[in-house]
């Protein structure tokens, strides 16, 4: 089994049902070890549009990187989501973080996400449920890490450790 650190983010919509469905369905490609909470960010690349909510989980998989690629697409389909733009709004979308300790370096998959070290949306939900990112996140510029709002604590709608 690998361990699968798994972005989610949302700005159409009801943003924290959509990561609500989108960590229940995971849960059907994986067991759910973490969830982290929930953060308010402002966009990040197109920034002419709705905040977006933010989370992570750690999912353990049997699935290859490639394989869990495809499941992910397969569950943005599922919940909605339409492809716009780069960096555009989305009802959801899942990124692959990393997935244990491998490396990827194919056109469409890049593992570990090539701009997670720059990204403080992505480490801060990350570094909550993974004490590995905490010296990464601690190493971003005070002002991108103040952009990042915890809105809540740990939901509770998906049950950790259930078997897939």
């Amino acid at each position: 089994m690998a361990l699968a650190r798994i972005g989610l983010g949302s700005n159409v919509g009801d943003s924290e049902l959509a990561i609500d469905r989108a960590c229940a369905a995971l849960q059907g490609i994986g067991t759910l070890r973490a969830r982290s909470s929930l953060y308010r960010t402002k966009a990040w690349g197109v920034t002419d549009q709705p905040d977006f909510l933010n989370a992570a989980v750690l999912l353990e998989t049997e699935r290859s990187p490639r394989e869990l690629l495809v499941a992910l697409k397969g569950i943005e389909a599922e919940l909605g989501r339409v492809a716009t733009f780069r960096w555009g709004p989305r009802a959801i979308d899942l990124d692959i973080l990393a997935y244990d300790d491998l490396r990827v370096n194919e056109p469409d998959l890049i593992v570990p996400h090539e701009r997670l070290l720059e990204r403080a949306f992505a480490l801060a939900p990350l570094a909550e449920i993974d004490p590995a990112y905490a010296a990464a996140y601690a190493a971003l510029p005070a002002t991108a890490r103040a952009e990042v709002r915890r809105v809540d604590t740990k939901t509770e709608s998906c049950e950790l450790g259930r078997d897939a």
